[in-house]
């Protein structure tokens, strides 16, 4: 069964011989010298380049009262070159700073990107968005919110952001889902996970 798998090899098995800095900036790259363990028993050394970034937080906000989920829209360098343009809808979404948790970011984050205050805060998952070249950890949560009167422009404007609010039925965001509308990675997770676990919360959440 799927619950019983675990990791062939554990840290111990690795060795990160070197590290160059190629870039310090917001963001990091070095260029890493490893040696690990193989499955067939031997040990290989390898060269690769990490794109660093610190760990972030996505929370979906879902209205269990109206069945609805704020998501927000906003430009993406990372989509540039995308044919349909590159402004993502998205969730709510921040960089965890000195000394805050998961939740802190969350509130603080839906204060600056949607402009409203959230409830309770339900952890859904802590992944590793792209582990082939990146290091960087999300930790992805629902958090309980009254969407009426959420809406307008947001963000900081000393940070070039320009997020715009959407206020969508849940099935309208699965639907977008389904059609490849919504297609990063933090928002397609966190709307199938809503589908799967929606009726929970609703008796969780609603008055």
């Amino acid at each position: 069964m799927s619950d019983q798998w675990k990791p062939t090899f554990s840290q111990k098995d690795f060795s990160l011989d070197k590290q160059e800095t190629l870039y310090n900036g917001f963001f990091k790259m070095y260029k890493l010298h490893l040696s690990h363990k193989t499955f067939s028993g031997e040990k290989i050394s390898i060269q690769r380049e990490l794109f660093y970034r610190d760990d972030a937080v996505c929370v979906l906000l879902y209205d269990a009262e109206n069945d609805a989920v704020v998501l927000v829209e906003q430009f993406r360098v990372g989509a540039y070159d995308s044919p349909e343009g590159p402004w993502l809808l998205e969730l709510i979404a921040g960089i965890v700073e000195p000394g805050e948790t998961p939740e802190d970011v969350a509130r603080r984050e839906s204060q600056e990107e949607a402009g409203t205050d959230i409830g309770e805060i339900v952890p859904i998952i802590r992944f590793v968005p792209s582990s082939g070249g990146t290091r960087e950890y999300i930790d992805l949560l629902c958090a309980q919110v009254n969407s009426e009167g959420v809406e307008g422009i947001h963000g900081l404007a000393d940070e070039g952001e320009d997020i715009q609010v959407h206020t969508l039925a849940a099935d309208d965001a699965f639907a977008l889902v389904k059609a490849g509308k919504i297609n990063n990675a933090p928002a397609i997770i966190a709307l199938q996970w809503l589908q799967i676990n929606r009726e929970e919360l609703k008796q969780r959440w609603k008055q």
